[in-house]
């Protein structure tokens, strides 16, 4: 399975918000410098988040972005729908086998789907989220390693 760079970008800021030290609302051009993304894409992105519910966003001087509720509540299913709406199993269009066989094959990657997203569904961002012990015993002169 391949992410989209629209969905790695989504994942990286959405990480970002649940690793921060601070509850306070985050500025987009922090999240684009610190993932080293293009600030006005992640903007597109963040607001597709925030319709979703991911993401709450805050106007003003003091405002940016935060998650919408906890990491443990936010999958990567809900991040990966928000951008790329529902996981696709229809047919391409125009080219068709014998009905018997497409029907077939669509009940087959209905299969896969439900899969797929019965996994993406159970990895939380609090999953992916790396904490700042882990932080410290991760880096390469770290006392703890």
């Amino acid at each position: 399975m391949k992410l989209s760079r629209t969905v790695f970008y989504a994942v990286q800021a959405t990480l970002r918000l649940a690793e921060a030290e601070s509850t306070r609302p985050m500025p987009c051009s922090k999240l684009a410098a610190a993932g080293k993304m293009p600030e006005r894409f992640l903007l597109q992105i963040l607001r597709h988040m925030v319709t979703h519910g991911i993401l709450h966003s805050t106007r003003g001087v003091e405002g940016g972005y935060a998650l919408g509720r906890s990491p443990d509540k936010i999958s990567l299913l809900d991040i990966m729908e928000a951008i790329e709406g529902p996981l696709d199993t229809s047919l391409p269009e125009g080219i068709h086998g014998s009905p018997e066989q497409d029907a077939i094959l669509r009940k087959a990657l209905g299969r896969v789907a439900c899969a797929a997203r019965e996994q993406m569904a159970a990895i939380k961002l609090s999953d992916l989220a790396v904490r700042p012990n882990q932080r410290a015993r991760d880096q390469p002169n770290s006392p703890n390693v």
